[in-house]
């Protein structure tokens, strides 16, 4: 392949100038003084002879001046700031020293005794709270017999709404007589409160034995299932107080108090059960002259005792063998003596509940519903349920 080479034409090169001056081309009028401080501008003129030679190179004219100015910028950035100081010091990047505000200590009238790191506070924090808690509540055992009736729906809705205001652990036993009836379950599911619904098979001879029975199947159910706790016989159709059940906490063995009803006149209101000394039981309330012979003056909704006894009375240094049952081959007001006489031996035993027995906590108040008049056209079809009779 042929190959043109472009020379330079010796006209060019010998090429005589006025006043005997030698090649210079326009670019020259942009160096600097050669008197100037800087030692970057002794390589100047090197550079520009450098960039003459290539600047006739037809398109490379253009990138030459790129790199001619780029080079120009380079070197006189160098050169500006060649002298910056580079003594840094540390002081510069130091940061300013924060105090606290200064604060009086002084304490008028007052002395500290000890300081206590806040670990240590919080590791005691778990123990104070325990001791506010303090120790767990003992279990109630409340025995309710019910049977069908009028106002039985209205009486267990009542007794079971008190009972929701009692603090856990408690247990109501409601027991009814040969079927456990739908209705009754459903009260005992709607109050809330934690139930055992019990069936007693035992058909009593008489009405007065009908709640003796339903106690006992309870009490066998206590016994059977060892449930820990204080036992309390609570018949429906009684008015209690929230403090009684809070007051039965308080009994070890054996605890009663007095219970306000009303005469069978109805005209005036009695008190039954113990004169107290403190928590010691020193004699009895009784005004019914048919009840004198009695031991114990107490209502069957008078005490409470320890469930323990039934199934456990070693511990107690139980006297008997027999299992503690109530009799129904008693008279009627001596079924609370006769059980009483089986669980203590006297009134060391007992203890009165609250100081002097000194407050009313129940009311039984001997409602009969037996001969309840409802209005014309209604029935009661069966039990709790009242549905109106179609002609």
């Amino acid at each position: 392949m042929a190959s043109i080479r472009r020379t330079l034409s010796p006209a060019y090169h010998h090429r005589s100038y006025q006043n005997g001056a030698g090649f210079s081309s326009p670019s020259h009028k942009f160096l600097p003084n050669g008197n100037s401080k800087h030692s970057s501008s002794r390589h100047l003129p090197l550079l520009f002879t450098a960039v003459n030679l290539v600047y006739r190179k037809g398109w490379r004219r253009s990138l030459c001046r790129c790199l001619f100015f780029f080079l120009i910028g380079f070197v006189f950035g160098i050169t500006l700031f060649g002298n910056m100081d580079t003594d840094i010091r540390a002081k510069d990047f130091a940061f300013p020293e924060l105090k606290p505000p200064h604060v009086d200590l002084r304490l008028d009238d007052q002395i500290v005794t000890s300081v206590s790191l806040g670990i240590h506070t919080r590791l005691q924090e778990p123990k104070e709270v325990d001791d506010l808690i303090g120790p767990p509540l003992k279990q109630l055992i409340v025995v309710t017999p019910t049977y069908n009736r009028g106002f039985q729906a209205y009486f267990l809705n009542r007794l079971g709404q008190v009972l929701r205001l009692v603090k856990p652990p408690l247990v109501w036993i409601v027991v009814e007589e040969k079927v456990a009836s739908f209705e009754t379950a459903e009260i005992l599911r709607r109050t809330g409160v934690m139930y055992r619904h019990v069936v007693c098979t035992r058909s009593p001879s008489e009405p007065k034995d009908r709640g003796v029975h339903q106690r006992n199947a309870a009490l066998e159910h206590i016994e059977g299932h060892k449930v820990d706790g204080i036992v309390f016989f609570a018949d429906d159709d009684n008015v209690y107080t929230v403090e009684l059940f809070e007051s039965l906490r308080t009994i070890r063995r054996f605890g009663t108090w007095p219970v306000a009803m009303l005469a069978p006149s109805k005209n005036k209101a009695i008190l039954e059960g113990p004169v107290c000394n403190g928590s010691q039981v020193i004699g009895w309330h009784t005004n019914e002259k048919s009840k004198r012979l009695r031991r114990f003056h107490v209502d069957m909704s008078g005490f409470a005792f320890n469930s323990s006894i039934l199934w456990d009375p070693k511990r107690w240094g139980h006297p008997y063998s027999n299992r503690i049952r109530q009799l129904d081959t008693v008279k009627e007001g001596f079924q609370e003596t006769t059980f009483i006489e089986q669980v203590v031996e006297d009134e060391s035993q007992m203890e009165g509940i609250l100081p002097g027995c000194s407050r009313i906590m129940n009311w039984h108040l001997h409602l009969d519903t037996s001969n309840l008049i409802y209005p014309k056209g209604w029935l009661l079809e069966k039990n709790l349920e009242i549905t109106l009779a179609i002609k």
